[in-house]
């Protein structure tokens, strides 16, 4: 079954209307009266064994973060989607941004890293969204989704495509096996914990917002024991980069100048370094659907170019990841307009950069 709570903010409400009309195939939702009554719900809705999502903006996500560090810690999977608007506080509730990043890659108490996945366009958000429950169910951790208000706002031509086609979403439930006792925090091979539902005989166990002990879920304060917990999680969250694509580039493999986008900006990026590709520029674009982990490959195909350029409706954040990353001498195209990018601004930046090298 699937889940659906959340509290109706601009621009994310069209997801709860939508799944409301899909009751007949096992869809439940709920309208919260605050935030933090979405997110918790939601969280009790995946501890019962259900696929679990709920969907906000920006002064929302803020008011989810404990509820997203409980799921972290319980090692829950369920989905948060960010549609992202301009901010910060109410700002600009009706206009597009991309000003959440900073806020979903890092916006929890304690060391919780969540792995983060945006859609591209309004016929990526099918792809992106299956992925997102893919990881979540997978790894057994909460999951955000970046839109944003461009996006949400959108509409283009999509081929429904057939089910027969699509990757199955593998999920079970764990029942007891074995004479000895129950730990709800031993690991497979991708260090995801069991998914349980309460009352499964044998399966007894406790969870919670409070540091455990691996493989038993016992409760511990033990420093030694936090120090190995935190680095855990954390090398859960980064190997999924072995099970996600690797970075596509589109245009010449090496050259003057690779232009790196994400989310809503995919559009008018990839048709300026299309067009000046055509007008004998050397330039290429990477569009990257996975925020965190990045790909495997991605500093490896930065190395390939001599220079970096990263347009974003924001002030410069996934700039200040790659450099952070990479070491990579990133360059900034920055809009913050509550409007989406003109071409014509990106192949100004790209004839600009390329005229200085």
């Amino acid at each position: 079954p699937v889940f659906f709570g959340g509290y109706p903010i601009t621009p994310a409400p069209a997801i709860l209307h939508n799944l409301v009309k899909m009751k007949e195939f096992g869809v439940t939702t709920y309208q919260a009266e605050d935030e933090i009554a979405a997110i918790t719900s939601v969280i009790g809705a995946a501890y019962a064994g259900d696929l679990a999502i709920t969907a906000s903006s920006g002064p929302g996500i803020a008011l989810k973060g404990e509820g997203m560090g409980l799921a972290a810690i319980m090692e829950l999977p369920l989905v948060v989607v960010d549609v992202q608007r301009g901010g910060p506080s109410t700002g600009l509730p009706t206009k597009t941004e991309q000003s959440d990043l900073y806020m979903c890659m890092f916006g929890r108490n304690g060391d919780c890293p969540m792995p983060l996945v945006a859609p591209a366009s309004p016929a990526d958000c099918f792809e992106i969204a299956q992925e997102a429950l893919r990881i979540a169910v997978e790894f057994m951790t909460p999951v955000l989704l970046l839109s944003d208000g461009y996006i949400a706002n959108g509409a283009e031509p999509w081929r429904v495509p057939d089910i027969s086609n699509l990757k199955p979403i593998k999920v079970s439930h764990e029942n007891k096996q074995g004479d000895g006792p129950f730990m709800p925090y031993l690991r497979d091979e991708k260090k995801a914990r069991p998914w349980v539902k309460p009352g499964t005989p044998g399966c007894e166990h406790r969870v919670g917002g409070l540091e455990k002990s691996d493989v038993t879920g016992n409760v511990n304060y033990s420093p030694e024991n936090h120090q190995y917990m935190t680095t855990l999680r954390a090398e859960k969250i980064a190997g999924i980069a072995d099970f996600i694509p690797e970075q596509t580039v589109e245009g010449p493999e090496s050259g003057d100048l690779l232009v790196i986008s994400w989310g809503g900006t995919y559009g008018a990026v990839r048709t300026a370094v299309k067009q000046s590709v055509q007008e004998g520029l050397s330039v290429a674009h990477a569009h990257i659907r996975y925020l965190n982990p990045f790909p495997r490959n991605l500093g490896d195909v930065i190395k390939k170019y001599k220079k970096v350029l990263i347009p974003e409706l924001n002030t410069g954040q996934l700039r200040m990841i790659i450099r952070g990353t990479y070491l990579a001498d990133a360059v900034g195209l920055n809009k913050v307009q509550g409007k989406p990018f003109l071409i014509s601004e990106v192949k100004d930046k790209i004839r600009e950069m390329i005229k200085e090298s």
